[in-house]
This record gives structure tokens, sequence and C-alpha cells, in this order.
């Protein structure tokens, strides 16, 4: 059994490599207006929304993800948060490229 900070180390890791993924993938103008701590953020809310929905918990072969609706639940989330600069439309990219890369390391 790993450490706890072996564990903390390799999820650090893993959010990294997310955070590349996700970089490669957004459109250039999201790229210029978000830093990676302003990314890394959202992917923690995308997290949070996953968790509180119920979505982690389904029985389901397929789950259909409905990714303007976890785009509107990390604005308004960071909005909450006092974070007020997030695009929508930036956001849903982001949300995409996040799904994506979820699928594809399962």
């Amino acid at each position: 059994m790993a450490s706890i900070e072996e564990e903390l180390r390799l999820d650090e890791e893993e959010n990294l490599r997310e955070l590349a993924f996700i970089r490669e993938r957004i459109p250039f103008d999201a790229k210029k207006h978000y830093s990676d701590e302003t990314i890394l953020y959202m992917m923690d809310l995308i997290v949070d929304y996953y968790y509180t929905s119920g979505i982690l918990e389904s029985t389901e072969e397929e789950i259909d993800i409905d990714l303007e609706e976890v785009a509107d639940y990390v604005c308004r989330k960071a909005k909450e948060d006092g974070v007020n600069n997030l695009d929508p439309e930036y956001v849903l990219f982001i949300v995409q490229a996040d799904l994506d890369y979820q699928e594809q390391n399962l």
C-alpha cells in the first residue's frame, strides 16, 4: 500500500497529464484566457459535479452526460466562489476535453 505522500504525488502527476491533454484540445483563445491553475480548478469542479449528480453511482452501462449541464455547474460554482471570469463557451470545451481524457484512461 502506498503512503499518503505517494498517493498525493501520483494524483498530482495524473492531474498534470490531464491538464496537458486538455490544453492540447481546447481552442487557442481558451488557452490564452485561462491559466493552468484556473483549468485545474475547473477540473476539480467537474469532478465535484460527477460526485454530486450521482453519475458515478449509476449502474447503467452507458451514461449520457449533458456537457452543457456540467459546464453550467462549473460556471455557477465558480461564481459562488468569486471566480467570475469563466466564459461558458470555453468551459464547455474544457468539459469535453476532460471527458475525452477520462474515456481514454478508463
